[in-house]
This record gives C-alpha cells, sequence and structure tokens, in this order.
C-alpha cells in the first residue's frame, strides 16, 4: 500500500507544460492539454447584443466558435490588431472557443516547486481562475484556468 500512496504522490507533482501568450507586457500560460490549435487573427462576424470582449464567432471546419478578446475581457489597453497577433483555439470540455492574444511565445513546462499560489489582490482576473505564479530564469507566467476563466456567468458562453 505505500509504494502506490507514493505513487500517486508522484503523478500530483508531475511537471505540467503551458502555452505561454503575451497581452500587453503580461505573459501568461495556459495548459497546452487545452489547446487545439493556434490561427493568425481574422476578423469574426459580430454577433448582436454580445458582451464587448467577445468579438464575434467563426467557422472553424463546419463548427461555430466564439472568438473572445482577452485584452477586453482583462480591461487592457485597446487591442490592436497586427501580424503577430493570433486566436488560440481552446478545446474545452462543454465547448471549442478561440482567444485573441498579442502573440504566443512557447511551451513551457514548469516542476510543481517553480509555481506559487498568486497574491490575493483585486485584479481584473478573478482570483479563483488564476493557478499560480510560475517562474522560469527572469520570466513571471500568470498561470490561468482557462475552462473556468471561459465559463464564467459574465462570459455568457453557457453550455449547449
Amino acid at each position: 500500500m505505500g509504494a502506490m500512496e507514493r505513487s500517486g504522490a508522484l503523478a500530483t507533482t508531475a511537471a505540467r507544460e503551458y502555452l505561454t501568450f503575451r497581452l500587453s507586457q503580461e505573459e501568461y500560460g495556459i495548459d497546452i492539454l487545452k489547446v487545439q490549435e493556434i490561427r493568425g487573427y481574422e476578423p469574426p462576424t459580430r454577433i448582436a447584443n454580445a458582451p464587448t470582449f467577445i468579438k464575434g464567432v467563426v467557422n472553424l471546419r463546419g463548427t461555430i466558435v466564439p472568438i473572445v478578446d482577452m485584452r477586453l475581457k482583462f480591461n487592457c489597453s485597446e487591442a490592436e490588431y497586427n501580424s503577430f497577433t493570433v486566436v488560440i483555439i481552446l478545446n474545452l470540455r462543454t465547448r471549442i472557443v478561440g482567444i485573441v492574444v498579442d502573440s504566443v511565445s512557447d511551451v513551457l513546462e514548469l516542476q510543481p516547486e517553480s509555481v506559487k499560489a498568486a497574491p490575493d489582490i483585486d485584479s481584473v482576473v478573478d482570483n479563483s481562475c488564476i493557478l499560480g505564479l510560475g517562474s522560469v530564469s527572469d520570466r513571471m507566467l500568470i498561470l490561468l484556468d482557462i475552462e473556468r476563466l471561459m465559463s464564467g456567468p459574465d462570459m455568457g458562453l453557457s453550455a449547449d
């Protein structure tokens, strides 16, 4: 029984991979397993009465995908769309959602000891959506629980 307990503990302390992206000066990380693909930005079809941070929808191989502008979601400065702007297509439990970010940096593997609890401060991101702060050399990443963030009541993206 002791060996099984140890192996269970090892499973929970395994390194995890995060896709990192930039919004303005901040760098964020999301679980790579939630990422379906990364695409260049194309203006989506606007939906009437949608929250301002939902830019609209795109048709992705027959699936209608809502596109969320993360700068607007996080109350950053108005987004400037350029050749670096990308859409990360997320495959979440209940739906597929695209998020617009300034740029994608890389995929980083973080050991559990590299992740610290986020300070309990008021921010534009609900603290329950922040998994922690990851540090790799001189970089600090805000690790997001993207599933929870995209399913918040303010999103207007209720599951079908």
